[in-house]
């Protein structure tokens, strides 16, 4: 088996799967999902609010042929709530709604 990179160390992948397998492997375990104002999780239970949470890394994927196959990776902490998750999120003219704060947390990376 391969040594984990350090957090630290932004590795490059080939694929979103790869790059979601190896945040998993370092606690990056919530399912983060993108609502208009917040990011939710726990089945949308539970919420935060762009104050409340850091990026750590982001990975861009961008499909040669299909504009379907663009994606950003997330890698989301929130100390005040002691969670870890990833956020998946399409771009471009595949993006989801979201509002103006969102978008300015999201774009700061």
């Amino acid at each position: 088996m391969s040594e984990i990179p350090e957090i630290n160390q932004h590795p490059d992948f080939p694929t979103v799967t790869d790059a979601i397998a190896w945040l998993e492997k370092i606690g990056y375990t919530y399912d983060f999902n993108l609502d208009n104002d917040c990011l939710s999780y726990e089945g949308g239970q539970k919420r935060l609010n762009p104050e409340e949470f850091t990026i750590d890394k982001v990975f861009r994927f961008e499909g040669i042929t299909d504009p379907g196959d663009e994606n950003v990776v997330y890698a989301i902490s929130s100390e005040s709530h002691g969670v870890k998750g990833i956020l998946m999120n399409a771009f471009g003219v595949y993006s989801d709604p979201v509002s103006d704060k969102m978008i300015k947390k999201l774009a700061t990376h």
